[in-house]
């Protein structure tokens, strides 16, 4: 931009290119004063070089020229800031790592600031200039979000880093997890929308129509409210599930005959993952309106039972003893609960159950399974009586009064045992 473009030009005076112009208001010889409406223009230095380079290189390779100059001290600026907080953070080797992802899109968002402003003082007569300048702006927006979603995501890693359970009851632990997870995913979700609203505020017939709009939120709220009232539904759910502490990650849960240990808490649905590998897909309202069972709401430690049906001729104390024995070889138990009972007695058997303890859902089922296979090789290699047996009786026939007379059914052992009714035999 030329000077004279800046102040016209003085009948009489002639005005050096880039000396510094003093009001023109101030009082002449006369007593008289210049119009109020003249003022001072003072150049720039950044806007002279810009325009030099211009004027020298021809429009487009001063252009060019001007651009990538920009975009060079945006680069070397974020390099020495980067190698700056390298030094500063060269004992927190994680901390680094992570700062050091916010590199490129920092760098991003200063070239493109840089692009902007030497096009505005290069470029700005041409009508190719709006157009760009709204998609330079537009990448700043985007690249500024870039980097605060990368912000929000380093954050969550900390706490979550900060927060991650060494020990088995982690019940505070996983709270904070499953809330810095789904604060994580609010932050993000109003960091897009302020993003995409912020660059299409920047186009004015979107800006024009913007007052319109906000004087009809009111009925638009209620339309959009009935229309994703089941997703708005879930949405506040999952927001009340992760605050209210009714579920975490990591919490062992029966939901409709489905067992199995949570997985993810997300805005709309709960991820439930059961033994084999496959996951159960919940709303989240379900977890709001439906009776579940929570087996760690208030610890990590389980209890199970093992039940056998035997027979009445189980050595119990040699039973015990036995479980006793490999309850104390094994890391699986958590050294709390280890008894066991005979807890029914009808139908020709007994039913003993074993009571066992352990440190989390998965330890626990390894040690039913160990102590019911424990205790079936027992019984069948050192007690084969106590395998329950099916008790069968077989009615006799009446002995007609020849074999009566003949005497042979005193000597009968069956009928003689049994008061001639009925014979035992005994099967597995």
């Amino acid at each position: 931009m030329s000077l004279s473009s800046v102040l016209p030009a003085l009948p009489g005076a002639a005005v050096p290119s880039g000396a510094t112009l003093r009001a023109l208001s101030e009082p002449v010889p006369d007593g008289t004063s210049a119009p109020e409406d003249i003022t001072t223009t003072v150049p720039d230095t950044m806007e002279e070089g810009a325009q030099g380079a211009v004027d020298s290189l021809g429009p487009f390779w001063g252009i060019l020229s001007t651009v990538l100059v920009g975009v060079v001290i945006a680069l070397a600026v974020v390099t020495a800031a980067s190698v700056l907080l390298n030094v500063v953070l060269r004992g927190r080797p994680a901390l680094r790592r992570q700062v050091a992802r916010c590199r490129v899109p920092v760098a991003v968002a200063l070239s493109l600031m840089a692009a902007r402003i030497a096009l505005g003082l290069t470029a700005s007569e041409y009508d190719w200039f709006e157009g760009t300048n709204f998609l330079l702006l537009a990448g700043i927006i985007g690249s500024l979000a870039w980097l605060a979603l990368r912000i929000v995501r380093i954050v969550e890693e900390r706490v979550l880093v900060k927060y991650q359970s060494a020990g088995e009851d982690d019940r505070r632990d996983r709270k904070i997890q499953t809330q810095t997870v789904l604060i994580r995913r609010i932050l993000e979700a109003l960091i897009i929308v302020i993003a995409v609203a912020v660059i299409l505020l920047t186009i004015p017939q979107v800006r024009a129509v913007g007052a319109g709009l906000l004087a009809s939120a009111g009925l638009l709220s209620v339309v959009a409210g009935l229309a994703v009232q089941s997703t708005l539904t879930n949405v506040f759910a999952g927001v009340q599930l992760a605050f209210t502490d009714a579920i975490r990650v990591g919490d062992v849960v029966t939901v409709e005959d489905v067992y199995g240990t949570i997985e993810d808490i997300t805005l709309s649905y709960v991820v439930v993952k059961i033994w084999d590998g496959r996951r159960v897909i919940f709303p989240s309202s379900h977890f709001t309106t439906t009776p579940f069972e929570n087996w760690t709401r208030v610890g990590s430690a389980l209890s199970g039972t093992v039940e056998m049906e035997v027979d009445w001729r189980v050595p119990m104390e040699e039973a015990r003893d036995r479980l006793r024995a490999l309850l104390e070889s094994t890391e699986l138990w958590d050294g709390k609960e280890g008894s066991l009972q005979i807890t029914d007695a009808l139908g020709g058997m007994v039913k003993i159950r074993a009571v066992v303890s352990a440190r989390n859902s998965g330890d626990l089922w390894d040690l039913r399974c160990l102590v019911r296979e424990d205790l079936v090789t027992f019984l069948r290699s050192e007690h084969p009586e106590a395998i329950y047996a099916q008790r069968l009786a077989e009615s006799v026939s009446v002995l007609s009064p020849a074999y009566a007379e003949t005497g042979e059914a005193e000597a009968d052992p069956y009928r003689r045992a049994a008061g001639g009714s009925a014979a035992r035999h005994d099967g597995a």
